[in-house]
């Protein structure tokens, strides 16, 4: 880099200040030298300064005196590599450790160097959307709370900004403390802290002093401290998050461990606040089509609606026209704004059964954007032409102003069409809900024939009671009104991507890859236990899948089958480079119907504005065109983070609400088969916990990874995935969400897998979960499996 050249008020003749030693050798004043160093973006040295200010030869001696000098009297500090920098000030490119986030949400740094007697300057990290390289090349996490990162410095020259530098990191450097939730147990010394991941095994220790406020019960947030090779970790309470039995610390867990943003920052909060709706001008008024929506009864946003009639047009004889209108977020959320950026680090709104952790503010995603009944929305809408085979012949974009005629639930749709209506949909009938069935029924004569993958696995849904607890768990009721929407939107997805393709807009498409050949080959060895045919060489398509699961339908087995062809399947993720959906058996697709939880969908809404308008301010801005690879790739983890969150917190909450039932025996599922022992999916709740293979029998057990089973050594009893169960539960702790069964009855009679069978022997180790009961360890005895209570663990596909 290029040393920065003094202004022409820094290239004054010496002489012009109180420093006679420097004015007689043509030397910078002190006052230059002090502007220069701390105006300049790259490292400063003598050799920089004397080049700055053009010293050669001789006059390069009493510059290295005035800069010692200066050095003496505290006005520079001298760094490594013969660098320096003015005192009270951090050099260009630091090393920082990132402490904490405030209050708005920023992650907040420390320098890791700072010699000067002032107090240590606050350094707020600008967002990273581009993943880091690691030195083997392989992309690296954002940085985060506990990093050490190397950053480059921007001062700040606001006298209102409360940061007094902005960095933008560089690379991470290493992992600062280790960060552990938990639950605090106090003792007369201080504490032990266990963690809330299943995986963790150990406790950590906690002094007095380092135990803050933290009181027995709480949910802490903890870090650990360096100390004893021997004996528990030592780490010290930084933020206590009160009691674990508070049923709000469940999600609050799930939030933490995963590190999802739960707070938007007062500058988003107020730019949400004082966002106005949108009017008429500018948009084509949809106001007097009935647009109607239909959601979960639960549903606390609404961004989309429909409407469909028969095609009038004699050149369509039996074909329909469907319009699909989606709250217009581009037009309140810009580009660059504090409000996208903060959108964008989410990713997508999270939900949990007792609150939703949304991407947007309140203000934009429960009233501004929410399609409300009766009320003046901006909208952008997708009109589609289908023909009487459900094939699309046409379609335009429109950016509007709608009035939702009604909201309803799918059981009022449903209802409805099969003959109950109720007060408010009764008048809806004939004008409104019955055209849109007929529709539906002929977009489904183009579904069947694409035929898109077909699996139907059962649903869970828990009730909340008012104090925040689980009140009953029950399988999500199922209308075929949910698949009216679903192909409703499928087809307004379909649109998108074709016209952002066809005008050559840059977005980011949801693509399905076909299923690896490992998983097909898994597949295939499991289907032949079964008796089922599933060559591995032929050209993998939904419909391969489908037919064996037609071919399985009402046997014992079927959802067993179900299970592991959802396994074999690829994850769906976002990406520039469109490759297709498998799943969907679609050629293009993208995201385009949720933008109040999906900044995938928001990318793609900006784009289609750009295509009719380039200079529109909410449309495309060049940052986002240039990062798109990096966006993809960040959604999609900002997706799965999500998954992982959601279901890790339905485990605590069922935990918690069978806590009280312990001792009762449940009908259920094999849903996992380890080498350590069998997973189990209650069929009332849908939980999942273990049976240890410990607690199988006496003998040991094979595991046979092909077929999913655990066989016996000699008596050849044999588990295999998807069977019946009965179980008792012996164990459940919300604080994990761990479950731990006994078998009661089970298996069936199968060929001996001897010592030369397949698979691996019963494991004789303490798979990871549960925290250890009282007892002291397990000892082996005979050859015989150890006798222990197991621990608890996840298996990597349940």
């Amino acid at each position: 880099m290029k040393d920065k050249k003094p202004s022409k008020k820094l290239q004054k003749k010496a002489g012009d200040t109180p420093h006679e030693r420097e004015r007689g050798r043509g030397l910078p004043s002190r006052e230059q030298v002090l502007e220069f160093v701390s105006s300049s973006t790259a490292p400063i040295g003598k050799r920089e300064i004397a080049r700055a200010f053009n010293i050669k030869g001789a006059d390069r001696i009493p510059l290295k005196q005035m800069l010692k000098k200066m050095a003496e009297d505290g006005l520079l500090e001298k760094r490594e590599n013969k660098k320096v920098n003015r005192t009270g000030e951090l050099p260009p490119v630091s090393m920082l450790e990132i402490t904490h986030r405030d209050t708005d949400g920023e992650l907040i740094a420390r320098p890791m160097e700072w010699r000067s007697t002032e107090p240590e300057p606050t350094i707020v990290i600008a967002p990273e959307f581009k993943k880091a390289r690691s030195a083997k090349g392989e992309d690296e996490p954002p940085a985060g709370v506990g990093d050490r990162v190397l950053a480059r410095l921007t001062k700040s020259t606001d006298p209102n900004e409360i940061y007094a530098y902005e960095a933008k990191v560089i690379r991470r450097i290493g992992k600062g403390a280790e960060q552990i939730l938990g639950l605090f147990r106090a003792k007369s010394e201080g504490g032990r802290i266990v963690p809330v991941d299943k995986k963790v095994r150990n406790e950590y220790e906690v002094t007095r002093e380092d135990a803050g406020d933290a009181k027995d019960g709480d949910l802490v947030l903890a870090e650990g401290l360096p100390g004893r090779r021997y004996g528990l970790a030592r780490a010290r309470v930084k933020e206590s998050f009160g009691r674990s039995s508070d049923p709000k610390s469940i999600s609050l867990i799930a939030i933490h461990s995963h590190g999802i943003p739960d707070h938007f920052p007062e500058s988003v909060i107020k730019a949400a606040e004082e966002t106005k709706a949108k009017g008429i001008e500018g948009r084509t008024d949809l106001r007097d089509i009935p647009l109607v929506t239909i959601d979960p009864v639960d549903a606390r946003d609404h961004d989309d609606a429909v409407w469909a009639e028969p095609d009038t047009d004699p050149q369509n004889e039996g074909g329909q026209i469907v319009i699909v209108a989606i709250a217009d977020v581009a037009a309140y959320v810009l580009p660059g704004s504090p409000m996208d950026r903060e959108a964008r680090k989410r990713g997508n709104s999270t939900y949990f059964p007792d609150r939703v952790v949304p991407m947007l503010p309140e203000r934009i995603s429960t009233d501004l954007c929410s399609l409300r009944e009766k009320e003046d929305r901006a909208c952008l809408a997708v009109r589609m032409v289908f023909d009487k085979h459900g094939q699309k012949k046409s379609h335009e974009f429109v950016r509007g102003l709608m009035r939702s005629a009604a909201r309803l639930t799918y059981r009022q749709m449903q209802e409805a069409i099969d003959g109950a209506p109720d007060d408010k949909t009764g008048p809806l009938l004939g004008p409104v809900l019955r055209p849109l069935w007929n529709a539906y029924k002929t977009l489904c004569i183009a579904r069947e024939k694409r035929g898109p993958l077909d699996l139907d696995l059962p649903e869970y849904k828990a009730e909340i009671d008012p104090t925040g607890r689980i009140a009953a768990v029950h399988i999500a009721a199922k209308y075929e009104s949910m698949k009216l929407i679903e192909e409703f939107m499928i087809q307004a997805n379909v649109c998108a991507a074709e016209t952002l393709q066809q005008k050559g807009r840059k977005l980011v498409f949801r693509i399905h890859d076909v299923p690896s050949y490992e998983k097909l080959t898994a597949l295939s060895e499991f289907l032949q236990t079964l008796d089922i045919s599933f060559p591995k060489g032929q050209v993998t398509k939904p419909a391969s899948f489908n037919k064996i699961l037609h071919d399985v339908q009402g046997k014992e087995y079927d959802e067993m089958v179900s299970t592991i062809v959802l396994r074999s399947q690829s994850q769906a993720v976002y990406s520039p480079d469109n490759i297709g959906h498998f799943g969907l058996n679609l050629r293009h697709y993208a995201h385009f119907t949720s933008p109040i939880r999906r900044y995938a969908d928001l990318i793609v809404h900006r784009a289609l504005v750009s295509s009719t308008d380039a200079k529109a301010k909410d449309g495309q801005s060049d940052e986002e065109i240039g990062a798109m690879t990096e966006i993809a790739e960040h959604i999609s983890t900002t997706e799965r983070r999500s998954m992982l969150a959601e279901r890790d917190s339905n485990d605590r909450f069922i935990a918690a609400f069978l806590e009280s039932r312990i001792g009762a025996e449940f009908p259920g599922r094999i849903s996992g088969v380890t080498r350590f022992g069998l997973f189990i999916k209650l069929e009332e709740t849908g939980a999942d916990g273990l049976v240890p293979i410990a607690n199988l029998g006496t003998e040991f057990f094979h595991h046979d990874e092909a077929a999913h089973a655990l066989v016996g050594e000699r008596s050849g009893l044999t588990y295999r995935l998807g069977e019946r169960v009965t179980v008792r539960l012996e164990e459940a702790v919300p604080i994990t969400g761990g479950l731990r069964f006994e078998m009661i009855e089970g298996g069936r009679p199968g060929k001996p897998a001897g010592r030369n069978g397949s698979g691996r022997p019963a494991s004789k180790g303490r798979p990871k979960g549960l925290p250890k009961r009282s007892g002291g360890k397990p000892k082996p005895s005979g050859g015989k499996p150890f006798k222990s209570k197991s621990k608890v663990g996840r298996s990597p596909k349940s």
